[in-house]
Protein backbone atom coordinates (compact mmCIF):
# COMPACT_ATOMS: atom_id res chain seq x y z
CA UNK A 1 0.00 0.00 0.00
CA UNK A 2 1.46 3.38 -0.95
CA UNK A 3 1.88 6.30 1.42
CA UNK A 4 -0.74 8.11 -0.61
CA UNK A 5 -3.27 5.32 -0.13
CA UNK A 6 -2.41 5.16 3.59
CA UNK A 7 -3.25 8.85 3.82
CA UNK A 8 -6.45 8.37 1.85
CA UNK A 9 -7.55 5.53 4.12
CA UNK A 10 -6.86 7.56 7.24
CA UNK A 11 -8.81 10.51 5.87
CA UNK A 12 -11.74 8.32 4.86
CA UNK A 13 -11.92 6.71 8.30
CA UNK A 14 -11.65 10.12 9.96
CA UNK A 15 -14.59 11.40 7.92
CA UNK A 16 -16.68 8.35 8.75
CA UNK A 17 -15.76 8.64 12.43
CA UNK A 18 -16.87 12.28 12.44
CA UNK A 19 -20.18 11.34 10.81
CA UNK A 20 -20.81 8.62 13.40
CA UNK A 21 -19.97 10.97 16.27
CA UNK A 22 -22.38 13.55 14.84
CA UNK A 23 -25.11 10.91 14.83
CA UNK A 24 -24.23 9.96 18.41
CA UNK A 25 -24.46 13.61 19.44
CA UNK A 26 -27.90 13.91 17.83
CA UNK A 27 -29.10 10.73 19.55
CA UNK A 28 -27.84 11.81 22.97
CA UNK A 29 -29.46 15.21 22.57
CA UNK A 30 -32.75 13.50 21.71
CA UNK A 31 -32.44 11.29 24.79
CA UNK A 32 -31.29 14.03 27.15
CA UNK A 33 -27.85 12.46 27.52
CA UNK A 34 -24.28 13.69 27.03
CA UNK A 35 -22.38 12.69 23.90
CA UNK A 36 -19.19 12.25 25.92
CA UNK A 37 -20.85 9.40 27.83
CA UNK A 38 -20.84 7.22 24.70
CA UNK A 39 -17.64 5.58 23.41
CA UNK A 40 -17.17 4.49 19.82
CA UNK A 41 -15.50 1.10 19.47
CA UNK A 42 -13.95 0.23 16.11
CA UNK A 43 -14.70 -3.40 15.26
CA UNK A 44 -11.72 -4.60 13.25
CA UNK A 45 -12.39 -8.29 12.63
CA UNK A 46 -11.09 -9.37 9.19
CA UNK A 47 -9.31 -6.03 8.81
CA UNK A 48 -5.53 -5.80 8.70
CA UNK A 49 -3.15 -4.16 11.14
CA UNK A 50 -2.64 -1.46 8.49
CA UNK A 51 -6.33 -0.60 8.64
CA UNK A 52 -6.16 -0.46 12.44
CA UNK A 53 -3.12 1.80 12.18
CA UNK A 54 -5.04 4.17 9.90
CA UNK A 55 -7.97 4.12 12.33
CA UNK A 56 -5.71 4.92 15.28
CA UNK A 57 -4.20 7.82 13.36
CA UNK A 58 -7.74 8.97 12.58
CA UNK A 59 -8.42 9.31 16.32
CA UNK A 60 -9.95 5.97 17.34
CA UNK A 61 -8.65 4.51 20.57
CA UNK A 62 -10.90 1.53 21.42
CA UNK A 63 -10.86 -1.57 19.26
CA UNK A 64 -12.87 -4.78 19.35
CA UNK A 65 -11.91 -8.18 17.99
CA UNK A 66 -14.10 -11.27 17.79
CA UNK A 67 -11.39 -13.91 17.92
CA UNK A 68 -8.32 -14.14 20.12
CA UNK A 69 -6.16 -15.69 17.42
CA UNK A 70 -7.02 -12.96 14.90
CA UNK A 71 -6.69 -10.05 17.31
CA UNK A 72 -3.39 -11.05 18.94
CA UNK A 73 -1.08 -10.30 15.99
CA UNK A 74 -2.73 -6.91 15.46
CA UNK A 75 -2.22 -5.95 19.08
CA UNK A 76 1.38 -7.10 18.89
CA UNK A 77 2.01 -5.21 15.65
CA UNK A 78 0.67 -1.91 16.96
CA UNK A 79 1.17 -1.72 20.71
CA UNK A 80 4.63 -0.11 20.62
CA UNK A 81 3.47 2.53 18.15
CA UNK A 82 0.11 3.13 19.87
CA UNK A 83 0.48 2.11 23.54
CA UNK A 84 -2.71 3.94 24.49
CA UNK A 85 -5.09 1.78 22.47
CA UNK A 86 -7.62 -0.30 24.38
CA UNK A 87 -8.37 -3.76 22.99
CA UNK A 88 -11.56 -5.57 23.92
CA UNK A 89 -12.65 -9.09 23.11
CA UNK A 90 -16.21 -9.02 21.80
CA UNK A 91 -16.57 -12.57 20.47
CA UNK A 92 -17.25 -15.84 22.30
CA UNK A 93 -14.33 -16.99 24.46
CA UNK A 94 -13.54 -20.66 24.92
CA UNK A 95 -12.05 -21.52 28.29
CA UNK A 96 -8.97 -23.04 26.61
CA UNK A 97 -8.20 -19.65 25.03
CA UNK A 98 -8.71 -17.64 28.23
CA UNK A 99 -5.00 -17.48 29.05
CA UNK A 100 -4.13 -16.13 25.61
CA UNK A 101 -7.01 -13.64 25.79
CA UNK A 102 -5.61 -12.23 29.03
CA UNK A 103 -2.30 -11.65 27.31
CA UNK A 104 -3.73 -9.44 24.57
CA UNK A 105 -7.02 -7.90 25.71
CA UNK A 106 -7.73 -5.40 28.50
CA UNK A 107 -11.47 -6.12 28.64
CA UNK A 108 -13.56 -9.21 27.92
CA UNK A 109 -17.12 -8.29 26.98
CA UNK A 110 -18.43 -11.83 26.52
CA UNK A 111 -18.47 -13.51 29.91
CA UNK A 112 -21.58 -15.66 29.63
CA UNK A 113 -21.07 -18.62 31.98
CA UNK A 114 -19.68 -19.36 35.40
CA UNK A 115 -17.05 -21.77 34.13
CA UNK A 116 -15.45 -19.04 32.00
CA UNK A 117 -15.50 -16.58 34.90
CA UNK A 118 -13.87 -19.13 37.17
CA UNK A 119 -11.19 -19.89 34.58
CA UNK A 120 -10.34 -16.21 34.18
CA UNK A 121 -10.29 -15.80 37.95
CA UNK A 122 -7.90 -18.72 38.48
CA UNK A 123 -5.53 -17.46 35.78
CA UNK A 124 -5.49 -13.95 37.23
CA UNK A 125 -5.00 -15.26 40.76
CA UNK A 126 -2.00 -17.26 39.57
CA UNK A 127 -0.42 -14.07 38.25
CA UNK A 128 0.26 -12.85 41.73
CA UNK A 129 -1.74 -12.45 44.92
CA UNK A 130 -3.33 -9.19 45.96
CA UNK A 131 -1.30 -7.20 43.43
CA UNK A 132 -2.60 -9.28 40.52
CA UNK A 133 -4.39 -7.61 37.69
CA UNK A 134 -8.13 -7.00 37.97
CA UNK A 135 -9.86 -7.67 34.66
CA UNK A 136 -12.85 -5.60 33.60
CA UNK A 137 -15.59 -7.77 32.10
CA UNK A 138 -19.07 -7.39 30.73
CA UNK A 139 -21.73 -10.06 30.99
CA UNK A 140 -23.04 -11.00 27.56
CA UNK A 141 -26.82 -11.44 27.56
CA UNK A 142 -28.71 -13.32 24.86
CA UNK A 143 -31.59 -10.86 24.85
CA UNK A 144 -33.70 -12.73 22.28
CA UNK A 145 -32.96 -16.29 23.38
CA UNK A 146 -31.43 -17.15 20.00
CA UNK A 147 -30.00 -20.66 19.97
CA UNK A 148 -27.39 -19.63 17.40
CA UNK A 149 -25.87 -17.01 19.70
CA UNK A 150 -23.87 -17.12 22.89
CA UNK A 151 -24.86 -15.18 25.99
CA UNK A 152 -26.55 -15.88 29.28
CA UNK A 153 -30.34 -15.75 29.34
CA UNK A 154 -31.99 -12.84 31.10
CA UNK A 155 -33.42 -15.26 33.65
CA UNK A 156 -29.99 -16.71 34.45
CA UNK A 157 -28.17 -13.37 34.47
CA UNK A 158 -28.67 -12.73 38.23
CA UNK A 159 -27.04 -16.04 39.09
CA UNK A 160 -24.13 -15.38 36.73
CA UNK A 161 -23.64 -11.91 38.17
CA UNK A 162 -23.52 -13.31 41.69
CA UNK A 163 -20.90 -15.84 40.60
CA UNK A 164 -18.73 -13.24 38.89
CA UNK A 165 -18.97 -10.89 41.87
CA UNK A 166 -17.43 -13.70 43.93
CA UNK A 167 -14.33 -13.51 41.71
CA UNK A 168 -12.02 -10.99 43.36
CA UNK A 169 -9.90 -10.50 40.22
CA UNK A 170 -12.86 -9.70 37.96
CA UNK A 171 -14.59 -6.33 37.83
CA UNK A 172 -18.09 -6.46 36.35
CA UNK A 173 -18.52 -3.18 34.49
CA UNK A 174 -21.88 -3.84 32.86
CA UNK A 175 -23.73 -5.77 30.18
CA UNK A 176 -23.35 -6.45 26.46
CA UNK A 177 -25.80 -7.80 23.88
CA UNK A 178 -26.19 -8.51 20.17
CA UNK A 179 -29.90 -8.35 19.23
CA UNK A 180 -31.29 -10.22 16.22
CA UNK A 181 -30.32 -8.44 13.02
CA UNK A 182 -33.01 -6.46 11.27
CA UNK A 183 -32.36 -3.73 8.68
CA UNK A 184 -34.95 -1.59 10.46
CA UNK A 185 -33.14 -0.19 13.52
CA UNK A 186 -36.43 0.35 15.32
CA UNK A 187 -36.82 -3.43 15.50
CA UNK A 188 -33.74 -3.46 17.77
CA UNK A 189 -35.16 -0.93 20.21
CA UNK A 190 -37.11 -3.39 22.42
CA UNK A 191 -33.96 -5.45 22.92
CA UNK A 192 -31.90 -2.41 23.86
CA UNK A 193 -34.60 -1.35 26.29
CA UNK A 194 -34.71 -4.84 27.77
CA UNK A 195 -30.93 -4.88 28.29
CA UNK A 196 -31.00 -1.50 30.00
CA UNK A 197 -33.87 -2.55 32.25
CA UNK A 198 -32.08 -5.79 33.12
CA UNK A 199 -28.94 -3.83 33.94
CA UNK A 200 -30.90 -1.54 36.23
CA UNK A 201 -32.50 -4.47 38.05
CA UNK A 202 -29.19 -6.29 38.46
CA UNK A 203 -27.44 -3.17 39.73
CA UNK A 204 -30.18 -2.54 42.27
CA UNK A 205 -30.13 -6.14 43.49
CA UNK A 206 -26.33 -6.17 43.72
CA UNK A 207 -26.20 -2.79 45.42
CA UNK A 208 -23.51 -1.56 43.07
CA UNK A 209 -23.41 0.28 39.73
CA UNK A 210 -23.09 -1.52 36.42
CA UNK A 211 -22.42 1.54 34.28
CA UNK A 212 -21.50 0.03 30.92
CA UNK A 213 -24.05 -0.95 28.27
CA UNK A 214 -22.34 -2.24 25.13
CA UNK A 215 -25.01 -2.35 22.45
CA UNK A 216 -25.64 -1.04 18.96
CA UNK A 217 -23.77 -1.60 15.71
CA UNK A 218 -23.41 0.17 12.37
CA UNK A 219 -27.09 0.00 11.38
CA UNK A 220 -28.76 0.65 14.73
CA UNK A 221 -26.32 2.47 17.01
CA UNK A 222 -28.36 5.68 17.11
CA UNK A 223 -31.34 3.80 18.55
CA UNK A 224 -29.03 2.05 21.01
CA UNK A 225 -27.69 5.40 22.18
CA UNK A 226 -31.24 6.70 22.66
CA UNK A 227 -31.86 3.66 24.88
CA UNK A 228 -28.77 4.13 27.02
CA UNK A 229 -25.76 2.60 25.25
CA UNK A 230 -22.43 3.71 26.69
CA UNK A 231 -20.46 1.90 23.98
CA UNK A 232 -21.35 1.26 20.35
CA UNK A 233 -19.51 -1.40 18.35
CA UNK A 234 -19.07 -0.17 14.79
CA UNK A 235 -17.29 -1.86 11.90
CA UNK A 236 -18.99 -1.41 8.53
CA UNK A 237 -19.88 2.26 9.04
CA UNK A 238 -16.19 2.96 9.71
CA UNK A 239 -14.44 0.64 7.29
CA UNK A 240 -16.98 -0.36 4.65
CA UNK A 241 -18.19 -3.88 4.01
CA UNK A 242 -15.72 -6.48 5.23
CA UNK A 243 -14.59 -9.53 3.37
CA UNK A 244 -15.66 -12.95 4.63
CA UNK A 245 -13.61 -14.17 7.56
Amino acid sequence: MSSRSHSDLQSEIALRRAKILDAVAAATTKAGRRAEDVTLMAVTKTHSAEVVRAAARAGLTRFGENRVQEGAPKVEALRSEFPGLEWRLIGPLQTNKAKTALQWFQVVETVDRERLAQRLESLLEAQGGSEARKLAVLLEVNVAGETSKSGVSADDAPRLLDAVLECSHLHVAGLMAVPPYDPDPEKSRPYFTALRDLRDRLAKAAGRPLPELSMGMSHDFAVAVEEGATEIRVGTALFGSRSAA
